[in-house]
């Protein structure tokens, strides 16, 4: 007699979805461009509140500076996000472990020396050592309350939103290509965006060091802790030292 009953894996099994219908798994080159464009759009953007003279106050417009960079990120991963994909674990976005929280802090402090050794030896190579980011700074020596934003705007709007678009987006996308093209290229990439200064550097080694433990994860989180260790330093500089950073 033929057996018409289906085995529970089948059952369960979901069905594929009907032919030039199915979304992508990750993101690819369309999200990096329409995301990368979202990006310098907001970037440019931020130039309207000096044109309108918010600059004229330090701590005010540091303080538009430091939250601006996260919602930056945050704008591009959302229009990447809305192009096509409609799953967050396309873009890693994923829960992750306690073991994989604990690398993430262990990797973020790593990152901290790491890029401090970096700093320290393109400084005595090139004798370049212009700090371009003096705005923030201005905006965490402005007081308490200044200083509490700078710190929340630091440890967790800028970490959330630049690791959701470069590494959700971009290094998930040149994964394809193979985990060092993935890794190095989009790490090269998030380097250059911050310019050609002191802070380039830093945040190739933080890039690096974020994308693979996302990588190796599987999840967004432990590089949103290593972004997040990285930054945190620059308030408590602030706090301990009483500095207002370079006004130039």
């Amino acid at each position: 007699m033929e057996r018409t009953a289906m085995s529970t894996s089948d059952a369960t099994r979901p069905k594929p979805a009907p032919t030039g219908t199915v979304a992508p798994d990750r993101p690819g080159w369309p999200e990096i461009v329409v995301g990368s464009l979202a990006a310098l759009v907001a970037m440019l953007a931020i130039r309207l509140f000096g044109a309108i003279g918010l600059d004229e106050d330090p701590v005010v417009y540091g303080l538009i500076l430091t939250a601006w960079s996260g919602v930056i990120g945050l704008i591009a991963f959302a229009v990447a996000a809305l192009i096509r994909i409609r799953s967050w674990g396309a873009f890693s976005v994923r829960r992750t472990s306690w073991r994989w929280v604990l690398v993430g802090v262990a990797a973020g402090v790593v990152a901290l020396l790491l890029k401090g050794l970096v700093n320290l030896g393109v400084i005595t190579v090139t004798g370049f050592d212009a700090d371009p980011q003096g705005d923030y700074y201005d905006a965490a020596g402005g007081g308490v309350l200044p200083l509490i934003l700078t710190f929340l705007f630091l440890s967790i709007l800028t970490p959330i939103g630049e690791e959701f678009f470069f590494r959700g987006v971009v290094t998930n996308a040149l994964l394809r290509y193979g985990p060092v093209i993935g890794v190095v290229s989009s790490s090269v990439f998030f380097a250059l965006v911050h310019g050609i200064n002191m802070a380039l550097p830093s945040a190739l080694v933080v890039g690096l060091i974020a994308a693979e433990v996302m990588r190796r994860s599987g999840s967004i989180w432990p590089a949103v802790i290593v972004h997040a260790v990285n930054n945190v330093g620059l308030p408590l500089l602030v706090l301990i030292t009483g500095t207002t950073g370079p006004t130039a």
